[in-house]
């Protein structure tokens, strides 16, 4: 019987005798490895993780090289937006300073509603592709947004950004703001009946996020209205934060205060708030700052840091270091905010980075920047039923081909699958138990389609766009 055909008849899915399986284990609350098992579901939920299942089988998958881990979580992307970005943003580098270059390319590179969907649709795709089952997405609300999330099967928390004021900046050194006359009170109530909308979806997957767009880019008033929604609605909350050097200058110049004090005495932070990045806390040694406080404020107050190091790294910085955050107790969770969606790639980029910046003192590894990818994000959401393969939580998996070449030689399968394969070995994806993607084929979305529609959109973006942008050369000489 078809997977397809299970699900219509409630009858239980069982890989059987997987080689390896990532489980979770309650009692320590960690990932450990299991050896020769199965793991069976019904009715979108875990039945059995490792051992012997014993009851009626519908669909049995012989689990024989196989990894099976759960799903991951992907807390920061931004779907509508990095896809179409391809081959215009990776070397952007700017010797003043962050964001400058790559900046004036994307004011002058706007996309409309066709370019969004095309881009978020092939994001989407790709993220199911690279084993994640849910995300965070980051976007500002866009035509069919929410048809297209339900419609691709990932579990979503749409997140539709509000903000006061539009910033630019011409030197990278600082931020400039155009405010808007109301202070983004039109765009909060519109992101409201977005994110009531995404919890009434019939698809029962979507969740809502409550997103202040940047700690800069909103007045005081805006960003505890965000709060007070967030605790009246128990939605998680969410702001881009300490995310540049630019940004932590002008917010200590106009508060008196780093970006994370400034949230902390607002009361914005709390167990379900997450800080998008936090790269530049006072900890960070390129900043001057006389008092060290932002780290201890964060893990006090129970607050996530979404993690995404290669949209830093791509700009000439990093976070200093990803170890310092776990050692002082702060939550962290992995997001990919900018191509490729692959969060594979983006943990391995994480614990390298943490090397770099740490030293020969660094205390990051695979387990623990996998945990951030899994069980950190779930933490934040509030799911203790995600990010994890263990009886009752929900049927998010993911098998993986041990006999992908990347995954040779075989000794530690999650080493392999970070460092080496980064996701090429995914095979399987199921998510509430429902197939989404099989022998590497995403099911819900023609992902083939998708490239080529982004493909038209790309070039019909660039078309329209002012001789005076900033669009960089080819990384290569054209020669007819």
């Amino acid at each position: 019987m078809a997977t397809e055909d299970v699900l219509l008849t409630g009858g239980t899915t069982c890989i059987r005798s997987a080689d390896w399986i990532i489980a979770w284990e309650p009692e320590s609350r960690r990932h450990v490895y299991r050896r020769g098992g199965d793991v069976a579901w019904q009715d979108g939920r875990l039945l059995q993780v490792g051992g012997r299942h014993e009851g009626p089988v519908a669909a049995e998958i012989d689990g024989r090289d196989l990894l099976v881990i759960p799903g991951l979580i992907n807390i920061h992307c931004h779907p509508t937006q990095t896809p179409i970005f391809r081959g215009f943003v990776e070397e952007f580098g700017n010797p003043r300073l962050f964001y400058s270059a790559r900046h004036r390319f994307r004011q002058g590179f706007v996309q409309d509603h066709a370019a969004q969907a095309a881009s978020a649709r092939y994001g989407l795709a790709e993220m199911l592709a690279c084993g994640t089952t849910s995300i965070v997405d980051l976007s500002h609300a866009y035509p069919g947004w929410l048809e297209l999330l339900a419609e691709s099967g990932l579990r979503a928390w749409a997140a539709p950004m509000f903000r006061s004021a539009r910033w630019w900046t011409d030197t990278g050194q600082e931020t400039r703001y155009d405010w808007a006359p109301d202070h983004g009170q039109a765009a909060f109530d519109e992101a409201a009946g977005v994110m009531d909308a995404a919890e009434a979806h019939p698809c029962g997957r979507l969740s809502a996020l409550v997103s202040p767009a940047q700690v800069d880019t909103c007045t005081p008033d805006l960003l505890q209205a965000a709060a007070a929604l967030s605790r009246r609605t128990g939605r998680p909350l969410h702001t881009h934060g300490a995310q540049s050097f630019a940004e932590f200058n002008g917010m200590t110049r106009r508060h008196d205060k780093t970006p994370v004090e400034f949230l902390h005495d607002l009361g914005f932070l709390g167990p379900r708030t997450i800080i998008g990045h936090a790269v530049f806390t006072d900890e960070h040694p390129w900043v001057l700052w006389a008092r060290r406080n932002d780290l201890q404020l964060l893990s006090s107050t129970g607050t996530s840091v979404a993690h995404c190091p290669t949209v830093f790294a791509r700009d000439g910085s990093a976070m200093h270091h990803l170890g310092a955050y776990m050692d002082a107790g702060i939550n962290i969770a992995i997001g990919t905010d900018t191509h490729p969606q692959n969060l594979f790639e983006e943990m391995r980029t994480a614990e390298t980075l943490a090397r770099v910046a740490a030293g020969a003192r660094h205390t990051s590894d695979t387990a623990r920047v996998f945990h951030a990818a899994t069980v950190g994000a779930a933490r934040l959401l509030g799911r203790e039923d995600i990010g994890r393969l263990v009886p009752g939580a929900r049927a998010d998996v993911v098998a993986c081909d041990l006999n992908e070449p990347n995954m040779r030689p075989l000794r530690d399968p999650l080493r392999n699958l970070v460092h080496s394969s980064a996701g090429r070995c995914v095979r399987d994806v199921w998510i509430d138990g429902r197939p989404v993607v099989q022998g590497g084929r995403v099911l819900t979305i023609d992902w083939p389609a998708a490239a080529a529609a982004l493909q038209r959109e790309q070039e019909r973006t660039v078309d329209a766009m002012s001789d005076g942008a900033a669009v960089p050369p080819l990384s290569l000489a054209l020669h007819n």
